[in-house]
């Protein structure tokens, strides 16, 4: 009975609210919620929150749109500095930086034009939203990159609930991994495509090997730097 009477009190103000031009499938889905988003915006917010693969499908399609700005390198620093990060569990976010900020009505996360609602294009011909600096789809796609473990049961769906490694069935232990890519696209690093859920035991085997395979180089190293400067030059590479 509260939900009845409370989805009635939201639809009659979303109504109230809603524009001549409004993105279907946002409208669809928020009327198909249990509970019904009360404004145009917190609809937005809602269908992107629970589409996460295709936030940030859409957030990295955004983001090779444009450049980082010149003087921008990525890097990690210690202690708070806005915009930094300080471990590689946080994403390249160059427009984040106060050295870089663009200003507002643009995205600090793809470098966009961020329009009525946080949606990404402009669909009532207004211009950019001047009070907003985020996409509603870039706030769903930072939270995946930052805590994917979040939305393991997206990435499963994605795989047939099938583990990456092994392709046996996902249990419920079964964890996220980022796969080994190459370096150059940095948000492909923390985006969907670098994301896989395998089973523990499969995931317990690749950080052996991995480990196994960064003592070998370390003690190559290790060997090198003990030879004479002539048998390193003449060791072969």
């Amino acid at each position: 009975m509260w939900r009845v009477q409370r989805n009635a009190k939201a639809l009659e103000r979303l109504q109230h609210s809603l524009p001549t031009v409004f993105p279907q499938t946002v409208l669809t889905h928020a009327l198909a919620r249990p509970l019904v988003p009360p404004t145009p915006r917190r609809a937005v917010e809602c269908y992107w929150r629970h589409h996460p693969v295709r936030a940030d499908k859409l957030a990295r399609a955004l983001a090779d749109q444009g450049r980082a700005p010149d003087a921008w390198v990525w890097r990690l620093v210690e202690g708070k500095k806005a915009g930094a990060a300080d471990s590689f569990r946080r994403p390249p976010a160059p427009f984040r930086d106060r050295a870089h900020a663009p200003g507002p009505g643009i995205c600090c996360v793809c470098g966009q034009p961020v329009f009525r609602y946080g949606w990404h294009c402009d669909l009532w011909n207004e211009g950019p939203n001047h009070r907003a600096a985020w996409h509603a789809c870039c706030v769903a796609a930072w939270d995946l990159w930052t805590t994917p473990s979040n939305y393991i049961r997206h990435l499963k769906q994605l795989q047939n609930r099938r583990c990456a490694a092994t392709g046996a069935r996902l249990l419920s232990a079964a964890g996220i991994d980022h796969r080994d890519v190459g370096w150059p696209a940095l948000l492909f690093f923390w985006g969907v495509p670098n994301l896989q859920v395998i089973n523990r035991a499969a995931h317990v085997a690749k950080c052996t090997a991995e480990t196994a395979e960064r003592a070998a180089l370390v003690a190559d190293d290790k060997a090198r730097m003990k030879r004479g400067p002539a048998d390193r030059a003449t060791a072969p590479s």
